[in-house]
């Protein structure tokens, strides 16, 4: 606890391999806040920072940790093929608003193997206009692979963008069936 009687915010990071590269993940007492790809070198180093500046509390490197122990296990399980979802406590608080909400809707209505279309998406809040913004909630996505943007595509059969590159995009939808995997 602080002065004044609160708990001060801790939020504790590790680094997995993975099946498309390396994941930062990064927790709070509340849950996993955000996962960032290609998370080596300068990568890795920027999103502390900008995670240490958005939450008021510089990260520390505790891959034992508890509030990270179950997130770890999980997303090992879901790159071995022994997961199809992830239930974890998530902190949402590099979010809000409209992205939020999105995000949510994402998380909770689109399955392990399946897809949605942006604008699909976008009428499942309300909002069956707004399929760009979708695209936008999801490059905003803080918490990418355990909230699933990679299962949002565009409605011609376009594989969409994909904050973590679309190969790593492709591996995804492939490891949940929904591509063929690469031939090589």
């Amino acid at each position: 606890m602080d002065s004044h009687g609160q708990y001060e915010q801790r939020v504790v990071w590790a680094v997995v391999g993975t099946g498309i590269g390396p994941l930062l993940l990064a927790a709070t007492r509340e849950g996993l806040v955000n996962v960032v790809f290609h998370a080596t070198g300068e990568v890795r180093d920027k999103a502390l920072e900008r995670l240490a500046s958005r939450l008021g509390t510089r990260p520390v490197e505790d891959p034992g940790s508890p509030l990270l122990a179950e997130a770890i296990r999980q997303v090992e399980a879901y790159f071995a093929g022994a997961r199809r979802d992830f239930e974890l406590p998530l902190d949402w608080s590099l979010i809000s608003g409209f992205h939020r909400e999105v995000l949510r809707e994402l998380a909770a209505g689109v399955p392990f193997g399946s897809v949605v279309g942006y604008g699909t998406l976008a009428g499942r809040v309300g909002q069956p206009g707004a399929a760009q913004a979708v695209g936008m909630a999801m490059g905003a996505n803080p918490l990418p692979v355990v909230v699933p943007c990679h299962r949002v595509v565009e409605s011609d059969g376009g594989i969409g963008g994909f904050g973590g590159g679309l190969e790593a995009k492709r591996h995804l939808l492939a490891l949940e069936g929904v591509l063929p995997e690469p031939l090589f």
